[in-house]
């Protein structure tokens, strides 16, 4: 009995020193986190807004979209234009008598019209493209930010899970320790040592496995911002979870979503073109002026010897053709039906979105709930389990199983928060919150 005693006495005094070293490492690295937050934070820390902005200024496809934007609007003043004037020379090989003189050389210069209204028209479809092609480069730099949150939080998910389990190992060593000196004294079994051997070389194994995921991460994020793939990425903030209200944001879902924008303008843009067809379908008109070169008669003496003749001149093209004209505009009412199949799909698939996104959210709201609850039950089983062991020795694999159950739900909790996090940030991408 007094052997038992002498036992639980230690046992308690182990896990109390456990708890004082436990504490002291913890204090350690609170101060070392404090003195690398002063030394880093102007240089380092940033929101993910701060990451927002710098993707957008340097992500190569949102750049790309955006230049698509600039090549649209170029467009908008070659619509507008004016076919280019024809000029046309002709020389006389053998001259054209004429009453005052042979004619020698003919210049020609003309500039035909389109029907009345034609190049506003082409000039109103140019700008309806352009302006649909900057709602694609909106609806692209919302997706970059979804892309940079979706690889930003999986970082604090891994940091927490590094931090669980190095403290899982740090108790695994704790268990190592005890159940060594208790087969030592006589009162252990060397299989509760094995145990303890096995589950401690899983977790270094596990933790370093971790660390190795944290290159590839850092990569995939840095990548989204366009810059270097090793440059550092300092997490200050922990995560936290929001009161969302019922059909959060579901009133923009529809009304500004970027794409729908754009293919309302295209839309009309194929209204503009229809019309741009038709009116290609009439007549065009041009002006123009011929000079022709007329030289001296040498046998005769008359006051318009050798006069150059100007002649204006008007001509109009006569569409009798009228096949390429009729598929032009059928084209144009086609595009306008599959404009409107296109936001009726896109329209179905932003509400399927929406509410699957949502069910994500409350989903990942009630497993977090969940787990800090078995944490904490669990954590109180292990406590019992622990005190059991020691007051008797035996139940060690029960203590282990709770462990790690605890890990399990440690690390299940921190990967919901991540899910949250992308789920808020998807529903945020998909009704077009701006920054």
């Amino acid at each position: 009995m007094k052997s038992k005693l002498n036992i639980r006495n230690w046992f308690l005094e182990a896990r109390n020193q456990r708890l004082y070293v436990r504490n002291w490492k913890l204090f350690r690295m609170v101060i070392l986190t404090s003195i690398f937050y002063l030394l880093t934070s102007n240089l380092h820390a940033q929101t993910l807004d701060d990451y927002f902005k710098i993707a957008s200024e340097n992500n190569p496809e949102l750049k790309a979209k955006h230049k698509e934007f600039e090549a649209a609007l170029q467009r908008v003043s070659q619509a507008n234009s004016l076919p280019d004037p024809t000029f046309s020379f002709g020389y006389f090989i053998s001259p054209v008598e004429t009453r005052v003189g042979p004619q020698q050389a003919r210049f020609s210069l003309t500039q035909m019209f389109p029907w009345f209204g034609a190049l506003k028209t082409q000039g109103n479809a140019a700008a309806l493209m352009a302006e649909a092609k900057f709602q694609l480069f909106m609806d692209a730099r919302n997706k970059l930010y979804f892309k940079v949150a979706a690889a930003f939080y999986p970082l604090y998910e891994l940091n927490d899970w590094i931090k669980i389990e190095a403290e899982n190992i740090s108790i695994l060593e704790s268990y190592k320790t005890i159940t060594t000196k208790k087969f030592e004294n006589g009162n252990g079994s060397m299989v509760d040592v094995l145990r303890v051997d096995i589950m401690l070389k899983d977790a270094q194994t596990n933790l370093n496995i971790l660390k190795e995921k944290e290159k590839p991460l850092t990569t995939i994020f840095n990548k989204l911002l366009n810059r270097p793939e090793n440059e550092q990425i300092v997490l200050m903030d922990s995560l936290k979870t929001e009161n969302l209200p019922e059909n959060f944001r579901k009133d923009s879902l529809l009304a500004t979503n970027p794409t729908l924008k754009a293919l309302d303008l295209k839309l009309e843009a194929s209204k503009a073109t229809e019309l741009v067809s038709q009116k290609q379908g009439l007549p065009k008109f041009g002006i123009g002026l011929d000079y022709v070169m007329v030289g001296k008669r040498s046998d005769v003496s008359m006051s318009d010897n050798g006069k150059d003749v100007i002649m204006p001149m008007v001509t109009m093209t006569i569409p009798i053709f009228r096949g390429k004209y009729n598929a032009s505009v059928k084209e144009a009412q086609l595009m306008q039906e599959s404009y409107t199949y296109q936001k009726e799909e896109m329209t179905n698939m932003l509400l399927s979105n929406y509410e699957m996104t949502w069910f994500e959210i409350q989903q990942q709201e009630q497993l977090l709930s969940l787990y800090e609850q078995q944490i904490q039950t669990t954590q109180q089983s292990l406590n019992l389990l622990f005190t059991s062991y020691g007051n008797s020795g035996k139940e060690f694999e029960e203590v282990l199983r709770m462990q790690q159950q605890l890990l399990k739900y440690q690390k299940m909790r921190a990967t919901a928060l991540t899910q949250y996090q992308i789920a808020v940030a998807k529903i945020n991408y998909i009704t077009s919150k701006t920054y």
